[in-house]
């Protein structure tokens, strides 16, 4: 989505095309890498990709080490106001899980679009682990509402399994490959030597859940991008915009290549 921003609607606010701007993303994931490197995220008409190069927070620290720079000792700089109220010293972040906050968003916006529940917290249940849980919605004893999130490789099988002999109640689900969800990324920042990566973790969920959080309806920069840019587009280009498909990507079978 910020790719279809960045080459997109900011392209246009500054009068450039999209080839002639380098979009650089900080990622918690190495595997963000791969996914901006995706066919499904290129741009023929202008040859050029929706994010042009992927770094992660390890790698930006990396880069400062070596630069022998601290960012404690750098003179800030207001944050730009492009896309959100982010200005100054106010920062904004998802409500619910490190992840993004999607199975937050979609739930609440589901309770109150389909059944008009105004649900302004959500009560998770605890299922195997703290990574696979979930929440639900009743009405006169009736199951609205049940979704749940997965993170970890091992949660993830028990899901599918469920999945593929039926047995899944959940109308949603939110995955996550690592365990503890984004916050906890393989390319995010590792403990000190002799620091507890739990500690480590439970300091950045405490950091990220302090931020303010604001959702999508109540920001008037996400109204104004629908109505001078999107609905300017069109329908069916505003669902390619916020839009995609993952396809299988074709293994590039090499020899010289190959690890034997």
């Amino acid at each position: 989505m910020m790719g279809s921003l960045v080459k997109g609607y900011f392209a246009e606010q500054q009068g450039l095309s999209p080839e002639q701007i380098y979009h650089v993303a900080v990622m918690p994931c190495f595997d963000k890498k791969l996914e901006a490197s995706r066919s499904d995220f290129y741009l023929d008409k202008s040859q050029s990709r929706e994010v042009d190069l992927v770094i992660t927070s390890a790698e930006v620290q990396k880069i400062l080490e070596e630069k022998n720079v601290a960012l404690g000792d750098v003179e800030p700089a207001p944050l730009d106001a492009m896309f959100s109220h982010v200005s100054g010293d106010e920062f904004l972040s998802h409500a619910g899980s490190g992840s993004g906050g999607y199975l937050h968003h979609v739930f609440t916006y589901a309770a109150k679009e389909l059944f008009g529940e105004d649900v302004k917290e959500l009560t998770y249940k605890t299922l195997r682990n703290k990574d696979f849980q979930e929440v639900t919605i009743e009405r006169d004893g009736v199951v609205l509402l049940c979704f749940a999130s997965t993170y970890g490789f091992r949660n993830i099988q028990n899901l599918v399994q469920k999945l593929k002999r039926g047995k899944s109640p959940y109308h949603f689900v939110e995955v996550m490959a690592c365990p503890s969800g984004c916050l906890n990324g393989g390319g995010q920042v590792k403990p000190l030597p002799g620091q507890d990566p739990k500690e480590l973790l439970q300091k950045v969920e405490k950091l990220y859940k302090a931020e303010r959080s604001l959702t999508p309806e109540e920001d008037t920069r996400v109204a104004e991008l629908y109505q001078s840019w999107l609905h300017s587009v069109g329908e069916e280009r505003a669902k390619e915009l916020l839009h995609t498909q993952y396809h299988t990507v074709q293994k590039n079978i090499n020899g010289l290549t190959m690890k034997w």
